[in-house]
């Protein structure tokens, strides 16, 4: 069983949907904790710690052979937990950082919530030293998208988000990262040449990985 912690329900439909394409049979327990995430974005990704900590102990006691994390202004703190829980704790973006690295030295980390950006860029430049790699790490803040996500209004969200990331000069970049797994439609929507990496995908595959070599 792999549990999910989010910190919103809309990516419940998106996993559920990846799981059921790429890994059938595979078990899903979804754990929804939205404070942990307006929290984060008002104190900083530490102040929620213990939370994430108490909620990733109680998947493991429920049985889970691992938990990926879902939000990424929280990922690090919950991956950092991970001895202390007993079982492997995930970030879903951690293997889209490494894949954008892997294509170039320009990447651009595309956020709609600011509270994003510290944890992604430390971890795609954690990736970069990891695998020996220069990389120069810009930011681009969707100004107004995470209004329209609290609003529900999904279609303009995402389409916000392309837009964004369609303004990026091709020449200055050589892969664009989505650092909120709620913004991955906008690969589909985005006209620019240059790679879009979202999370959701290549982060359920490390997360069924996990199970299947857990102890």
């Amino acid at each position: 069983m792999l549990a999910l912690l989010h910190t919103s329900p809309l990516h419940i439909p998106v996993f559920d949907a990846l799981r059921d394409e790429d890994h059938p049979g595979l078990e899903l327990v979804h754990l929804v904790y939205e404070d942990l995430l307006a929290r984060a974005r008002a104190e900083g990704p530490d102040a929620v710690s213990d939370e994430v900590r108490a909620v990733l102990d109680q998947a493991a006691a429920a049985g889970a052979a691992a938990v990926l994390c879902t939000c990424s202004s929280i990922g690090g703190v919950a991956e950092a937990a991970a001895e202390e829980v007993g079982v492997p704790v995930l970030r879903v973006d951690r293997p889209m950082a490494a894949a954008a690295v892997a294509i170039g030295p320009g990447v651009v980390v595309v956020a709609t919530s600011e509270s994003t950006f510290g944890p992604t860029v430390a971890l795609v430049e954690e990736e970069a030293r990891r695998a020996g790699l220069p990389v120069d790490v810009r930011q681009l803040f969707v100004e107004g998208a995470w209004a329209l996500f609290q609003a529900g209004d999904m279609d303009g969200y995402v389409r916000s988000v392309a837009d964004a990331v369609d303004t990026l000069p091709g020449d200055k970049t050589d892969a664009i990262i989505l650092a909120q797994a709620s913004m991955t439609p906008a690969q589909l929507l985005a006209t620019t040449t240059v790679p879009v990496l979202s999370s959701p995908r290549p982060g359920l595959a490390a997360g069924a990985a996990a199970t299947r070599t857990a102890p």
